[in-house]
């Protein structure tokens, strides 16, 4: 309960990252939230995203019904991708399955304002265990699939397994069909990816006010 209101209090948001570089660009800035909000750091790839995203959501403690954002980096798959552009996800998907993700358009939206003047892209969202190159991304992009990250999946496939709750996931491309990470000008989409993801908490804010609000 909200003290003094009577009223239950408002559901967590738990924000899941992969690495350092991307806890850092997410960390302060959760003024304005809606309700608690913590940053997990998951580890590299997707057993280290289950096991931490498990751990945290069926432990038993206030994080048990958190609504659940998988964030960080990505590999972008369509040509005329840049760093700096966002990925949206409408699903994840991997080699288990799908799952749906809820509220993409109203954190386009927010997003659009909250950064504006970036590229935003909508669409699937597919994991991997390993980076994905060549030919792999070329079939990845024909699968329909958007961009590649190895923890989004299994985050989200994990925060539903333990509850129902809402899933969404917003990934920052660092990687694309003609900037590869291997080519000159990976520190410039590295710098640039980092600003933008440093900006997207609002955008997640009121997504996650967005799930309080009464349905009609």
């Amino acid at each position: 309960m909200t003290p003094g209101t009577g009223t239950p209090a408002p559901a967590p948001l738990l924000i899941a990252c992969a690495l350092g570089i991307e806890r850092l660009a997410l960390r302060g800035g959760t003024g304005g939230a809606a309700g608690p909000v913590t940053v997990l750091r998951t580890g590299m790839g997707p057993l280290a995203a289950d096991r931490a995203v498990t751990g945290a959501l069926a432990a038993g403690g206030p994080l048990q019904e958190a609504a659940v954002i998988a964030t960080g980096f990505c590999a972008g798959l369509a040509p005329g991708m840049h760093p700096g552009d966002l990925v949206v996800a409408d699903e994840t998907r991997d080699g288990e399955g799908r799952t749906e993700c809820l509220g993409s358009e109203i954190l386009a939206k927010e997003l659009a304002r909250a950064v504006p003047g970036r590229v935003i892209h909508t669409g699937p969202l597919v994991g991997s265990d390993h980076v994905v190159r060549g030919a792999e991304r070329a079939g990845l992009h024909a699968s329909g699939a958007l961009a590649v990250d190895m923890e989004s999946a299994a985050t989200l496939r994990s925060a539903v397994r333990t509850g129902p709750r809402p899933v969404a996931a917003v990934r920052v491309v660092v990687d694309a069909p003609e900037h590869e990470l291997v080519r000159i000008g990976t520190l410039r989409g590295g710098i640039s990816a980092f600003r933008v993801l440093r900006t997207v908490l609002p955008a997640f804010f009121e997504w996650h006010r967005s799930l309080l609000l009464p349905r009609r």
